[in-house]
């Protein structure tokens, strides 16, 4: 299979998977309307999600690292999808955390293998990772349109279709999955030589992402809302900055890509948090309309290192490349968004813009722990991925054809 098609059924499985990320935010007001939840108990809803999916994805990543699983790709997108149909359709409270952890589980298992078999299909192009990335922000991004559109059409009643886009996904696995095995069949086997961890680097690496998420998240958070304060438009208002906030990062993730098939990915991610200093401090102080391009370039700069971390990460740790990708796209993540309780609190004693403020120094730590990593060059080959027995651990990029 040409790799360009491999990257586009991946990239739309991806966003079949991550559709599920965001539904379970987006389903909290339904969840309060036709079940009088309470905020502290459709807080424990979206904690049941994000934070098991998040810690489970290290986990997985340490499996995938002993064991190639590529078929994890279409079970994990089934119980991302009918943990959600599943978590509408139950009248008990503790059901619907159940099926909510379950579908957090699926999305956990899908991010580690899924980028594992990225970067062998993508052979190191930093555009084609671009394109898997993307795939991720657009089906986030796509989560308050589906849920909005079957719920408010007839209720949780409907919850059922919420299968859809995982059936979906799942049968798109499958040719990449076949298209694996006659590899696999025809390929050199393991590669040749893993190269040596650089533990240091990647603990860097790991805390500027999580610098990363404590912006993206809390500005994910309260952004509607303060937006409503400075423009004084109302919820319309506030839902524009939102979709401002998600088309930014899918602008991001493809000039990422790009960017860095030019230079290093290192340059790349350090200028660009540089430049998002000014852009969450103008989202912060800019007052009127200003602010949407702000919240912009915000979002562009953010997402512009995010595929290119992740490669990095499987860079640093080439012989552990399912962990690398756990991290970088889980753990991290997660812990990032621990901080955004303690934005809410501030913002109460405070007021919000108070508490947004320290975010604009998130982004220059980051700049900062990019100043002193560096860029992985040693050549190593990109090996044929097996169907079973221990996973293929060299997977460096190779030089960008994308």
């Amino acid at each position: 299979m040409p790799r360009n098609k491999t990257i586009i059924l991946l990239s739309v499985g991806h966003a079949c998977v991550d559709v599920y990320q965001g539904a379970v935010a987006s389903l909290v007001p339904f969840f309060v309307a036709e079940r009088a939840y309470s905020y502290a108990a459709v807080s424990g809803v979206v904690l049941a999600a994000s934070l098991l999916s998040s810690v489970a994805q290290p986990l997985f990543g340490v499996l995938t690292d002993r064991w190639a699983m590529p078929w994890l790709l279409p079970v994990s997108t089934i119980l991302g999808g009918f943990g959600i149909a599943l978590s509408c359709m139950s009248g008990s409270y503790a059901l619907t955390l159940t099926f909510v952890a379950v579908s957090g589980v699926g999305v956990a298992a899908y991010h580690p293998e899924s980028a594992r078999v990225a970067r062998l299909v993508s052979e190191g192009s930093h555009t084609a990772m671009g394109w898997f990335s993307l795939g991720g922000n657009l089906g986030f991004a796509t989560a308050p349109l589906m849920v909005t559109a079957v719920v408010a059409s007839g209720g949780l009643r409907l919850a059922p279709l919420f299968v859809v886009p995982a059936l979906v996904g799942s049968v798109l696995c499958l040719p990449v999955l076949r298209a694996l095995e006659k590899t696999a069949r025809g390929g050199p086997g393991a590669a040749a030589g893993a190269g040596v961890d650089d533990k240091v680097s990647f603990v860097k690496l790991s805390l500027a992402v999580v610098c990363r998420s404590i912006v993206f998240t809390g500005l994910s958070t309260f952004l509607s809302l303060y937006v409503q304060q400075r423009t004084g438009g109302g919820t319309a208002a506030g839902t524009a900055a939102l979709f401002v906030l998600y088309l930014g990062g899918a602008v991001g993730s493809l000039l990422g890509g790009r960017l860095a098939g030019r230079w290093d990915r290192v340059v790349v991610a350090g200028w660009s948090y540089l430049i998002t200093v000014a852009a969450v401090a103008g989202v912060v102080f800019v007052p009127g309309p200003a602010v949407y391009v702000c919240v912009m370039l915000t979002s562009t700069g953010l997402y512009v290192p995010f595929s290119l971390q992740v490669t990095l990460g499987q860079d640093y740790l080439p012989s552990r490349v399912g962990t690398a990708s756990g991290i970088t796209l889980g753990l991290t993540v997660s812990i990032g968004g621990l901080v955004s309780p303690l934005i809410g609190r501030v913002a109460d004693a405070t007021s919000l813009r108070t508490a947004l403020t320290p975010l604009i120094v998130m982004p220059a730590l980051s700049w900062l722990l990019f100043r002193t990593l560096p860029e992985p060059t040693a050549p190593k080959s990109v090996a044929a991925p097996r169907t079973g027995g221990r996973a293929d651990a060299g997977l460096t990029p190779a030089r960008d054809q994308g």
